[in-house]
């Protein structure tokens, strides 16, 4: 007997131990938003060079880059490239959700994220938080019918108090049919804590960005910021390593490298090496 459960034991390692070693290929991937200034200059070539960096998942899809949207999704195709998250806009959300689901479907993707609230002058407040909670709940419930989960990707100024807590406060304790992706980045920059969100919406986060912030930067409630200060995995203020393990712990169900600096080429292949270590 107590042979047989050693065996059980020795076994349930060696699969724990290849779950870990093939993490980053099935779980980690690319916001290709990350690679704006490659994508327009060749598509063809850019799509194969994140498969060259070993990534086999991204999020992305509401911008081909000029190319028509069936060629676009054949070359992630020929590359092994799946598409987990498509973007879509507050506005197409808000008015023409059946092109979003239409999306979804065409790329295969199983979530949809949205970034950007629309408020005016960088004055996010309590009735836009009310207005995109109602935009979220009618296109999450639409899109949940059809297997879709949206999330909602926090840029900031979600942080700003509001009563006893934050907007973003409100908004995830009045969502009824979305969640939300986790950017680390931007959760460190509106000045929130992205282990405490973890702990106090422990089934909200869906999604993750992984972006780290170059030491010494300042952050604010406006969601804007320097592009320049997104550095290498690991080598800024933000600690990557635990938030990755974290979000695992938390069943974070994919996590995509964004890097918005004109380093990107040079650093995403650091990021990943950083994040193959862990």
């Amino acid at each position: 007997m107590r042979q047989i459960i050693l065996r059980a034991l020795i076994l349930a390692i060696m699969v724990s131990s290849c779950k870990n070693d093939n993490y980053v290929e099935d779980n980690i991937g690319l916001q290709l938003y990350s690679l704006r200034a490659q994508f327009p200059k060749d598509v063809p070539g850019t799509i194969a060079q994140i498969k060259s960096w070993g990534i086999n998942v991204i999020e992305g899809g509401e911008n081909t880059y000029g190319m028509e949207e069936s060629k676009f999704i054949d070359l992630l195709n020929k590359n092994g490239i799946e598409t987990a998250s498509v973007g879509a806009s507050f506005e197409e959300l808000r008015d023409n959700p059946e092109e979003t689901l239409r999306r979804a479907k065409a790329f295969g993707a199983t979530y949809v994220m949205c970034a950007w609230i629309a408020h005016k002058d960088d004055h996010f407040n309590i009735e836009n938080a009310k207005e995109a909670v109602k935009v979220f709940n009618a296109s999450g419930e639409f899109l949940k019918k059809e297997g879709i989960q949206l999330v909602y990707h926090p840029h900031g100024y979600e942080f700003k108090p509001y009563e006893d807590g934050t907007l973003f406060d409100y908004m995830a304790k009045n969502e009824e049919s979305f969640d939300f992706e986790m950017d680390v980045y931007w959760v460190v920059h509106g000045g929130e804590d992205p282990f405490a969100l973890f702990e106090r919406y422990p089934e909200k986060f869906k999604l993750m960005h992984l972006k780290d912030m170059k030491k010494g930067t300042v952050g604010n409630h406006t969601g804007h910021g320097d592009v320049e200060t997104n550095v290498v995995l690991g080598s800024g203020m933000i600690d990557i390593k635990a938030l990755m393990l974290k979000g695992k712990e938390m069943g974070v169900e994919y996590m995509f490298i964004e890097d918005e600096s004109s380093r990107v080429v040079e650093q995403i292949p650091q990021s990943l090496d950083f994040l193959r270590k862990i």
